[in-house]
């Protein structure tokens, strides 16, 4: 199965960082926060959005960071991806 984001939408795939103290401890997963820096996965076409001409700034494969509560939590075939709006992203990574 794939996801189609439609009009803003852009779906996202976490990217897994290991996170290590100043000291060298390696933190587990549980004690991070939610990364906020993901590689985008699929792109909606965009479209006339509230009345508004939206143009998509991001394409696939884009690293990106977004809001830290942005978007929707989807699991499919065992693989996490979040939902968001375009507006929630705040900046690419290049």
């Amino acid at each position: 199965m794939t996801i189609r984001p439609l009009f803003d939408r852009v779906v996202v795939k976490s990217v897994d960082s290991e996170e290590t103290t100043k000291s060298g401890i390696v933190l587990p997963g549980a004690a991070k926060e939610k990364p906020q820096m993901a590689e985008v996965v699929a792109v909606g076409p965009g479209g006339n959005i509230d009345g508004k001409e939206v143009t998509m700034q991001v394409k696939l494969g884009d690293k990106v960071i977004y809001s830290k509560y942005a978007g929707n939590e989807v699991k499919l075939d065992g693989t996490e991806y979040i939902v968001i709006r375009q507006s929630d992203i705040l900046a690419v990574v290049e």
